[in-house]
């Protein structure tokens, strides 16, 4: 029998299990059954973080099994989970190196309390990404534009006047129904050149409460438009999270949450 010590956490109601060093293969899965929330554990995501020649390593399993390249909720709460191993008594010490696949990615923690870090992630460079959907007015959506964006993994942000009766369980599949690889889907709505309100569909785990590199991509696709500046609070439905675009990187900051912990034998 093999019994695997899993920790749940959550970025903003995004929420993951983790594993770091397992003794034994963790997989798709074991994502598929574990994430399910009926029979299984319940999330949007299984982390499987292992040290490699010192560097921590990042493998994300969506809840359908898929692999995706990288979440910036599920990286603060693997830097979570990784903190509390490493450094519990000192965890705003010094910066993280994970590398995900989507590349290398740095961590700070700036404060902690009892079960939440706030952390700070360099998310890395977006560039232009998946062409445009002709798809939303099939869903009774009428952009006021919309913009394809890759920040390591693929987003669609659409900006509307008001997403207040969007219904992402619906919006969601049906536009990512044209894009063969998958893709987050997200409606956007500005408040101001500083706040934007964010609704999500992810590839592979579907309606989430919150999504790190949706925010960031969301916020980068706004200020290319002229609709933000460089410094935005992204409200979700799990809470808000703060964007900054630097000249050749995008910053996020917001918690991570410890939930607890699971032992599942196999």
């Amino acid at each position: 029998m093999t019994v695997h010590r899993l920790t749940k956490h959550h970025g903003l109601g995004n929420d993951f299990l983790i594993a770091l060093d397992p003794d034994s293969p963790i997989g798709s899965d074991h994502a598929t059954l574990w994430c399910d929330r009926r029979v299984g554990i319940g999330a949007d995501g299984l982390i499987i973080g292992t040290k490699v020649d010192g560097r921590w390593q990042m493998v994300l399993w969506n809840a359908d099994g898929s692999r995706a390249e990288i979440s910036g909720n599920g990286i603060r709460c693997l830097g979570q989970a990784i903190t509390n191993v490493e450094q519990p008594t000192d965890p705003t010490g010094g910066e993280l190196e994970i590398m995900t696949d989507a590349g290398l990615r740095m961590l700070r923690v700036l404060s902690s309390d009892e079960e939440t870090m706030m952390l700070r992630v360099g998310m890395g460079k977006a560039t232009e990404g998946p062409e445009s959907s002709d798809r939303w007015g099939e869903v009774g959506i009428e952009p006021i534009a919309q913009a394809g964006v890759d920040i390591g993994n693929p987003h669609l942000v659409a900006v509307v006047a008001s997403h207040s009766d969007a219904d992402m369980a619906t919006i969601g599949p049906a536009i990512e129904a044209d894009y063969p690889a998958g893709v987050n889907v997200h409606l956007v709505e500005v408040e101001s050149p500083n706040a934007l309100r964010l609704l999500i569909w992810e590839r592979g785990a579907g309606v989430t409460q919150a999504c790190g590199s949706g925010a960031c991509a969301s916020v980068w696709a706004a200020n290319r438009l002229g609709l933000v500046d460089a410094k935005v609070t992204v409200s979700m439905p799990g809470g808000e999270a703060s964007i900054d675009l630097a000249e050749d990187e995008i910053f996020l900051t917001g918690p991570a949450t410890r939930v607890g912990e699971v032992l599942i034998s196999e």
